[in-house]
C-alpha cells in the first residue's frame, strides 16, 4: 500500500489499463477480429525515454492479445528526416528488446496510394486546391488570434475564396502541383470540412503542400508531400492497424483521423490516446533535444545526460530497468509528472543484481602502513553479494595504498568515523588500521597518511571485539590502474525545465555542474580489461559503466550511472511509516 500511495501522490495510476479494456471490448463486440498495432516514429531525431513508453505499449498490447506490431517510419517531412535517424531508431528499439520481424514499413512507400486517396476525396467534393498563402490561411482559419492552449474555443473562421472550385479544376490543379508547375507554397490541397468548427484542426486542414526537397528514400520523385494528419490514419488503414495508440496530445486530432478514414473509405483503424511520459529535471521533446545537440550544450544525441535511449545506454541504464520503470508507472489517461528518483530506483534495483563489485578511488590520497613487512598478502573479495554464482576475486594488500581523500581529516567534524589521528577503521576485505600521523607539503596540503595495521584482524574482524565504526575502501598503489571518471548530474537544475519566466527559455535552466571529469582516479586492475558497456558497482561510490571513450592519456573512461543513495526508497519508507500510524 505504501508503494501504491507513492505512485498516486506522484500523479501516476499504475493500476490503470484502460487500453486493454478497450481492445478486449473491441474483440468481444466483433469490431475487430484480431489486434494489430504499430510504432510510428518520424525519423527526424533519436528516440528518448518518452518513446520507450509509446513502443512499450504498442508492442506489449500486441503481445498480450497475440497480435502483431509494425515499425513504421512516418517519413513525410523531407526537410528534417535522414536515414541516420532511421538506423538509430531501429538500433534503440532492438536494444530495448523488441523485434518487428518483417513488419518494417515507410509512409514514403505509400505516396502513390495516398495521392490516389486524395484524388478520391476530391472526386467526392470534399477537398479543394487553395491559393491562399500561409499567412492568409492562418487569418481565414482564425489561427492567428487563437489561444494556442485552447484551440477548441475560437470565433468561426471564413471560407477561402477558392473553396468552391469545381471538382475537375481541383483534379487538374492537383495533377499540375504534382508535375511541378507551381513554386513552393503557391498552392495547397485542403480538406473541405467546416470553417466554423470549434476545433481549429477541422477548419479545412491542409492535405498536401508543395516542397522541393530531396527525400532520403524517394529522392526528387515527388515535389508535393502529404501532411501528417492526412497520411497517418491512411497509413494505419493501409497496414490494417486495428488500434492506433497515440499520446494524449493527439486526442484533439482524433476527429480528423476518423474523418479521413471515413472519406477515403478505408479500413477503420481506431485511435486511442494515453498520457505521455513526463519526468522531473528532463525535457522530452525531439525539437528541444535537437536544439541542445545543435547548439552544443551536450556532446551529441548519445550524451549520457540526454534522456535519449542512446544517452541512457551510454550512461549505464539497462533495458530491464527502463521497462520496469514504464510498467510500474502504468498507462493513464491524464498527464502527470514522474519523479526522476523513481526511474533511478528502478535502475538501482536492476544494477544491484547484475553489477560486479570493484573498488575505485576517485580522489586519491596515499596511505602508508608503516608496520607492514615486505611480504604481500592476498585477500579475497566478493564479486556480487546478490549473486553467489559470481564468485570471488583476489586483491593484493601492500604497504602503500590509495584511499579517498575525504576518508581522512586532520581535525574531524562531529560524528566522523573515518581516519583521523588516533582513530581506527576497517579496510574493506582487509585489516583494521590505526592512524598514527600524516605528511604535508610546503603548501600545507596533506600528501600521505600513516597507519599501523593489526595483523590479527584480517578480514576486518577484531578478535578482541573492539568497536570500529568506520569502514573505507582502498587500492594497492602497485596494482591500481589509472582511470578517468565522468560524474553526471541532472542536465536541468529545476524539476520543470520548460516552466520559465518571461524573457527566459528552457536553456536558462541548464545545470552548469551537470558534468565533472575526474582525470586522476584509480581502479582495480580488472577495470583495465573492461569493454564498453560493462557495468560495475564501485563500492561506496555508486554504479559506473565503461564508456566507449578513452582519456587523453589512454586510460579507460567510466561514467557514473547513479549513486548508491536511494531517495525514492527513503520516500517510500516515510510513506509506509505514515500509513502504519
Amino acid at each position: 500500500m505504501a508503494e501504491e500511495s507513492a505512485f498516486r501522490e506522484n500523479g501516476a495510476d499504475f493500476t490503470s489499463d484502460f487500453i486493454s479494456d478497450f481492445i478486449a471490448a473491441d474483440l468481444k463486440s466483433g469490431r475487430f477480429g484480431y489486434v494489430h498495432t504499430r510504432f510510428p516514429p518520424e525519423p527526424n531525431g533519436w528516440l528518448h525515454i518518452g518513446h520507450c513508453k509509446a513502443f512499450y505499449i504498442d508492442f506489449s498490447m500486441a503481445e498480450r492479445f497475440k497480435g502483431k506490431c509494425n515499425l513504421r517510419f512516418d517519413d513525410t517531412n523531407p526537410e528534417k528526416e535522414d536515414v541516420s535517424y532511421v538506423e538509430a531508431i531501429k538500433r534503440d528499439v532492438k536494444w530495448m528488446g523488441y523485434d518487428w520481424e518483417d513488419r518494417e514499413y515507410y509512409a514514403s512507400d505509400y505516396y502513390e496510394y495516398l495521392y490516389e486517396l486524395a484524388v478520391k476525396i476530391i472526386r467526392k467534393g470534399h477537398a479543394y486546391v487553395d491559393d491562399l498563402t500561409d499567412e492568409e490561411m492562418s487569418e481565414y482559419r482564425g489561427t492567428a488570434v487563437a489561444d494556442k492552449n485552447n484551440i477548441t474555443n475560437t470565433p468561426p473562421g471564413r471560407n477561402s475564396p477558392y473553396r468552391d472550385r469545381i471538382i475537375e479544376e481541383n483534379l487538374d490543379l492537383l495533377a499540375r502541383m504534382r508535375a511541378g508547375e507551381f513554386p513552393d507554397g503557391a498552392k495547397t490541397l485542403r480538406a473541405k470540412i467546416d470553417m466554423a468548427h470549434p476545433n481549429l484542426l477541422l477548419r479545412d486542414p491542409v492535405m498536401y503542400r508543395i516542397r522541393r526537397e530531396t527525400h532520403y528514400r524517394t529522392g526528387n520523385k515527388w515535389c508535393i508531400y502529404p501532411m501528417y494528419d492526412f497520411q497517418h490514419p491512411l497509413s494505419d488503414a493501409r497496414e490494417g492497424i486495428t488500434h492506433s495508440l497515440c499520446s494524449l496530445e493527439y486526442e484533439i486530432h482524433r476527429p480528423l483521423y476518423e474523418w479521413f478514414i471515413r472519406e477515403a473509405e478505408v479500413f477503420p483503424s481506431r485511435q486511442i490516446e494515453f498520457a505521455r511520459l513526463n519526468i522531473t529535471h528532463t525535457v522530452l521533446s525531439k525539437r528541444w533535444l535537437l536544439k541542445l545537440v545543435q547548439e552544443k550544450y551536450v556532446s551529441g544525441w548519445d550524451d549520457p545526460r540526454m534522456p535519449t535511449i542512446a544517452g541512457l545506454r551510454r550512461r549505464g541504464y539497462t533495458p530491464e530497468a527502463i521497462r520496469s520503470f514504464i510498467s510500474q508507472i502504468g498507462v493513464a489517461k491524464t498527464d502527470s509528472m514522474v519523479d526522476i528518483a523513481f526511474l533511478e530506483y528502478c535502475l538501482r534495483e536492476d544494477l544491484n543484481k547484475r553489477s560486479p563489485r570493484v573498488m575505485a578511488v576517485l580522489r586519491p590520497l596515499k596511505l602508508i602502513i608503516d608496520n607492514w613487512d615486505a611480504a604481500d598478502d592476498e585477500l579475497e573479495a566478493v564479486n556480487n553479494p546478490e549473486d553467489p554464482s559470481a564468485g570471488t576475486r583476489k586483491l593484493r594488500f601492500t604497504r602503500e595504498l590509495w584511499i579517498e581523500r575525504e576518508d581522512f581529516e586532520e581535525v574531524p567534524p562531529p560524528k566522523y568515523f573515518r581516519l583521523f589521528p588516533g582513530n581506527s577503521v576497517r579496510l574493506r576485505y582487509g585489516y583494521i588500521v590505526t592512524c598514527t600521523g600524516f605528511d604535508k607539503d610546503a603548501a600545507g596540503s596533506i600528501t600521505a597518511v600513516h597507519c599501523t595495521c593489526d595483523p590479527e584482524t584480517k578480514g576486518g574482524n577484531a578478535p578482541d571485539n573492539r568497536k570500529v565504526k568506520g569502514t573505507i575502501h582502498w587500492l594497492s598503489a602497485e596494482d591500481a590502474v589509472p582511470i578517468e571518471v565522468r560524474i553526471y548530474d541532472h542536465l536541468f537544475a529545476v524539476e520543470r525545465p520548460m516552466e520559465v519566466a518571461p524573457g527566459k527559455t528552457f536553456l536558462d535552466n541548464i545545470n552548469p555542474n551537470s558534468l565533472e571529469i575526474v582525470s586522476n582516479a584509480y581502479g582495480e586492475k580488472y577495470l583495465s580489461a573492461a569493454a564498453a558497456g560493462d557495468r560495475f558497482q564501485f563500492e561506496r561510490l555508486g554504479y559506473f559503466v565503461r564508456d566507449p571513450d578513452t582519456s587523453a592519456g589512454g586510460a579507460p573512461v567510466f561514467n557514473k550511472t547513479v549513486g548508491l543513495r536511494d531517495t525514492w526508497a527513503k520516500a517510500l519508507s516515510k510513506i509506509g511509516q505514515k500509513t502504519a500510524q
